[in-house]
């Protein structure tokens, strides 16, 4: 990575920091006397108030914290793709109905794991196979997609579904590879090749620990290994750098005492 490349990305790294705790601490602070705040809503549960004001400050502001912190991810590593990347977040075009009956038909392969015509999920599921599926009813289809991603070095595109820390229910993880590869067959039919495109699963970080197996068996089911961006492979690839992770997380430690004093300024306001 060159120097000019890791000074920007730490300026996207301190910039996303400040910005979320300013917008995070302003936000809570002027629901204060907003009966539907996000913290206020958690007064009348008895079952919580019971256990102390401590503890219900904690018990709402916790569930804030962790959505809009993954929106503040997502927007952080979309900035940081833009470094290397040609970005965009939909996908439109023709998609045929043999190519979804194909699809339907695949994934309920990977669903029926008791079944015998069980599948475990590969790429090889789809790779050069969606073209030939040209044929039947077609009609126009817009996805709206997390990443797309295109690199004009290499001429490669990539298709990313990010979820921050994995964890996806047994329909939703359906649901998600469905879109992906319905993505997959509209930008394929419009280049009119498939070797090109990519589809990938990823996640911010590892639930299960940094350096350790992943087994998201809900997301497994669907999702192969090669398809897989898990925690420092997702960033390096977003950096387009075997050191992204690293320098990612060193400026973020350099920076969350930001996020700590947003948090101290809530409490104070609410625990007086």
């Amino acid at each position: 990575m060159t120097e000019e490349k890791e000074i920007t990305i730490r300026m996207i790294v301190r910039s996303s920091v400040d910005t979320y705790a300013a917008v995070f601490a302003d936000r809570h602070i002027a629901e204060y006397d907003d009966e539907e705040g996000v913290i206020n809503m958690k007064i009348h549960n008895p079952f919580i108030a019971m256990l102390g004001d401590e503890v219900r400050f904690y018990s709402a502001l916790s569930r804030s914290l962790d959505s809009s912190m993954g929106n503040m991810l997502e927007k952080m590593a979309m900035n940081i793709a833009r470094l290397s990347y040609d970005v965009s977040t939909s996908i439109e075009g023709s998609l045929y109905l043999e190519q979804t009956e194909y699809i339907a038909a695949q994934l309920e392969a990977y669903k029926n794991t008791r079944g015998a015509n069980h599948t475990k999920p590969s790429i090889m599921d789809y790779k050069g196979k969606m073209l030939v599926l040209q044929t039947g009813e077609v009609h126009s289809k817009r996805h709206e997609s997390d990443y797309h991603l295109y690199d004009r070095d290499t001429d490669q595109h990539y298709l990313i579904e990010l979820k921050i820390g994995g964890d996806l229910e047994n329909q939703k993880s359906r649901s998600e590879k469905e879109a992906l590869l319905e993505q997959y067959c509209i930008l394929c039919n419009s280049l009119g090749q498939e070797k090109n495109v990519h589809l990938r699963f990823a996640t911010a970080y590892n639930r299960y620990g940094e350096g350790k197996p992943w087994n998201q068996t809900r997301v497994k089911q669907f999702f192969a290994n090669e398809e897989l961006l898990i925690s420092a492979d997702f960033w390096n690839f977003i950096c387009k750098d075997p050191n992204g992770y690293a320098i990612v997380l060193d400026e973020y430690a350099k920076n969350v005492h930001a996020i700590s004093a947003a948090l101290q300024r809530i409490k104070s306001t609410y625990l007086r």
